[in-house]
Parts: C-alpha cells; sequence; structure tokens
C-alpha cells in the first residue's frame, strides 16, 4: 500500500487552528440585540442603532429619558456572548434651545 506524503488531510500551510468567525457572531448579537430592544416596552418606539464590532455592543441615538437608556444598556448586557456595551445614547433635550 503506498501513502502520499504528507497525507491529503495535513496541509502544512494551513493554520493548526481556525481562526474565529467574528462576522458571523456580531450579526448574530446584532439580531438578538435589535430582537429585544424592538420587544421592551421601554424601547421600543426609540430611535436606537446597534452595531456590534468584536462582541462589543454599540447603541447609539438619541432617546427620551435616562431611564429608557439604562434599560437599553441592561439588555444588551443580558446577550449570552457580549464582551462589553458601549451605551452612547443621549437623551433629547426638551423645550425651547438656549441661546
Amino acid at each position: 500500500m503506498v501513502m502520499p506524503w504528507p497525507p491529503p488531510d495535513d496541509d502544512p500551510f494551513r493554520p493548526a487552528w481556525d481562526p474565529p468567525a467574528h462576522h458571523d457572531e456580531d450579526a448574530r448579537l446584532a439580531a438578538i440585540a435589535t430582537q429585544r430592544l424592538s420587544a421592551d416596552w421601554t424601547t421600543r418606539r426609540q430611535q436606537i442603532t446597534v452595531t456590534v464590532q468584536n462582541r462589543v455592543i454599540i447603541l447609539a441615538g438619541v432617546i427620551a429619558d435616562l431611564e429608557t437608556r439604562q434599560v437599553a444598556g441592561e439588555l444588551a448586557w443580558d446577550i449570552p456572548g457580549v464582551a462589553d456595551v458601549c451605551n452612547t445614547l443621549r437623551v433629547a433635550q426638551r423645550g425651547r434651545p438656549q441661546r
């Protein structure tokens, strides 16, 4: 019996481990975060943008009050697999703008 050397499955140029597919995990986390924010009664009518980079959820937009900001951050943190949450949500100004 003749065996080729190296065996076909043993490619010397292939890394020993497969690098993690961050884009797949990021897309999954973004979908879950968006679904949770749209389902919660506190955050569903707010203009919140969800971005995920390397398992870090970034929340951006203008919201009604501080409670909504806190709830959005907590909903993002409760997702399994999240490494960090960057909550950049801003509370909308009410009344006339100051000169």
